[in-house]
């Protein structure tokens, strides 16, 4: 069993650290607000585990085989990784870094570049599942890197996945997020629609999910979120404003890469439309608070 440092215990980050203490590895923990590092040890000991928390990334890399990070966004990444006080600073050689953050395709290639002198390993690893997902350790996981690197950090991902499957390259996991994220936008924008046209139509909502549930249109959105959408129901884990995040990633790689996207850039601003009205933290799902219900 492995000594390892994760970086960013949030919503995400905790789960999945939880499960590593579970599978009987030691934990280093830090997160900006130590508060919520703090509940992650405490869990983790009250389990029978081992965590402690420390005052930086540098500090918690100390000593640590193996990394991880599931922090916010690329400024929050490069600084608790490449910054002064970042764990590439402190990391042994042939240590392994993983990174779990939704960020651009052009800083995890940096990452991997600026980890080679230092004879570090990265696996670049966003995951998508949810807050649900990384709870019950079902995310799937989609991974950049080389063979070497991805065959190490298999064994350590599998404590909290359902999936874990290797796309190619440094940079390649963070791209196959930004398509998961275009269909999950997608998927979301008809589902909206469908089932305002279903209410406006005076159908019997339930009855409609159990008639089209099992055909063509069926999709995880639909299964899950299609009685909570009615519901008015927006309280499950990836908010909005994360969304948005990504979606802008992938609009952005579109025209660094010479395609489009113009569903998912449609759909982005119907986003911006709920932020707006003050539905930021909402999961995803709020997209439909947007189309008014007939009167």
């Amino acid at each position: 069993m492995a000594a390892i440092t994760f970086i960013g215990t949030g919503v995400m980050g905790g789960p999945m650290a939880r499960h590593l203490a579970d599978a009987g590895h030691s934990l280093h923990l830090y997160n900006r607000t130590r508060a919520k590092a703090e509940a992650t040890a405490k869990q983790i000991t009250d389990n029978g585990g081992s965590a402690k928390v420390f005052d930086s990334p540098a500090e918690a890399a100390r000593g640590s085989d193996i990394a991880i990070s599931c922090v916010g966004n690329d400024d929050d990444l490069s600084a608790v990784i490449l910054g002064s006080q970042g764990i590439f600073s402190t990391m042994a050689k042939g240590g392994l870094f993983i990174d779990h953050t939704t960020v651009s395709a052009t800083l995890a290639r940096q990452i991997a570049v600026e980890s080679g002198p230092r004879g570090i390993m990265c696996v670049d690893a966003p995951v998508s599942g949810g807050q649900a997902g990384a709870e019950n350790g079902q995310l799937a996981i989609m991974c950049g890197g080389s063979k070497d690197a991805f065959a190490r950090a298999e064994a350590i991902m599998q404590s909290y996945a359902a999936r874990i499957v290797h796309i190619g390259g440094p940079g390649a996991g963070q791209t196959t997020k930004m398509v998961n994220q275009i269909c999950i936008a997608g998927i979301l924008g008809g589902l909206s629609e469908a089932l305002r046209f279903a209410e406006a139509s005076n159908l019997d909502t339930d009855l409609v999910f159990d008639a089209i549930s099992g055909g063509a249109a069926q999709s995880w959105q639909m299964d899950n979120r299609w009685k909570t959408m009615a519901d008015n129901s927006f309280d499950f884990g990836f908010a909005i404003d994360w969304m948005r995040k990504d979606l802008g990633l992938a609009i952005d790689e579109s025209r660094n890469i010479g395609t489009s996207v113009p569903v998912a850039a449609l759909v982005d601003q119907f986003y911006a439309e709920v932020q707006q009205s003050g539905g930021g933290r909402f999961d995803t799902s709020a997209l439909i608070t947007r189309l008014k219900r007939k009167s």
